[in-house]
């Protein structure tokens, strides 16, 4: 509360002298909430149970036999998926509240049995074979429809994980920089088509209003990949006389980022894509520069490395006080 509204309130005897002491003990003592940290625990607690079964199993696989593994897993699996659907709230299109406390949390652990034990069936038994993209798109199937029929955001970061692993590619910004995967244009081709089916996704999410609470995952994942992909071509096919189309790529798709972004007043995405785009820019004009063969060009980058990054921060500071007054 206002601390300078409320002295204002009782200097002019709109709230009378109780009332204002009552106000200021209540803000003194206000309680402090721990539903995050409770989350997080509850849910690494999930996390390390099933790492704990998974090395116990490993561990014991002689003495306890493949068949009594799969029961057991398949027992924790139906145990959770039957409590989830009988709590569950009917579907909406918009976000739909957690029916109580332990929901989600049984949801998480079902999930995870569900997908450890699809892996140990085709690890063990080889159910389908040589077929692994069989092997990774039921799965896939499996998270979106629990991430939408459960309105869900954990299960839909899985679904599109496990898409990713579908197409061959992972979606974690930082492999995708340090894993040394970009090896042929096939592979950035792959990572471009799905980072932009990403972002197709959320722009579809959005129009349509189908969980729109959604698309802020289609769209993180999207941008990343999507632009990731066109630097990487670029400076793949950075002797070739179509290497700055990858960069007018970059430079059109973060425009229309950028507009987005500015729609929703979301600084995080205002930020990745000015970024990105700094990172293309700045390619642009040393390539232009390493053309001219100068003895001065040295301290046109000095300059250029002292003045852009803080004419950036100065640009976004001015971004950022903008969309609070928005």
């Amino acid at each position: 509360m206002d601390q300078d509204f409320l002295r204002k309130l009782h200097a002019e005897g709109t709230i009378s002298d109780e009332s204002y002491n009552k106000i200021q003990q209540r803000h003194a003592n206000a309680l402090v909430s721990i539903h995050f940290e409770i989350k997080t625990f509850l849910y690494l607690g999930i996390l390390m149970l099933t790492t704990g079964l998974g090395i116990l199993v490993y561990k014991n696989i002689d003495s306890i036999g493949h068949q009594a593994i799969l029961a057991f897993i398949a027992l924790i699996t139906t145990g959770c998926f039957y409590h989830c659907f009988k709590h569950k709230k009917p579907f909406s299109k918009h976000k739909v509240p957690t029916p109580n406390s332990a929901f989600d949390y049984l949801l998480l652990l079902g999930t995870l049995s569900f997908l450890i034990f699809v892996g140990y069936l085709q690890y063990q038994y080889n159910v389908f074979g040589s077929n692994y993209g069989l092997a990774t798109f039921i799965p896939m199937l499996a998270l979106f429809y629990i991430a939408y029929d459960f309105d869900h955001i954990g299960m839909l970061n899985l679904g599109i994980t496990n898409l990713g692993i579908w197409m061959g590619v992972s979606v974690t910004p930082k492999q995708l920089l340090f894993s040394h995967t970009f090896n042929s244009t096939t592979i950035i081709y792959t990572y471009l088509g799905f980072g932009l089916l990403l972002l197709f996704l959320g722009w579809l999410t959005g129009k349509l209003q189908i969980k729109p609470h959604f698309k802020f995952s289609y769209q993180h994942y999207g941008l990343h990949v999507s632009l990731i992909s066109l630097l990487a071509g670029y400076f793949f096919l950075y002797d070739s006389p179509f290497a700055l189309l990858w960069l007018l790529g970059v430079f059109i798709l973060s425009f229309l980022l950028y507009r987005d972004a500015i729609k929703q007043h979301s600084f995080y995405f205002i930020l990745s894509v000015i970024l990105y785009s700094y990172v293309a820019l700045s390619s642009l004009l040393f390539r232009g520069l390493n053309s001219l063969g100068d003895d001065g060009v040295l301290a046109i980058y000095f300059m250029y490395f002292i003045a852009s990054p803080i004419g950036l921060i100065l640009w976004l500071i001015n971004i950022n006080k903008q969309l609070k007054k928005a």
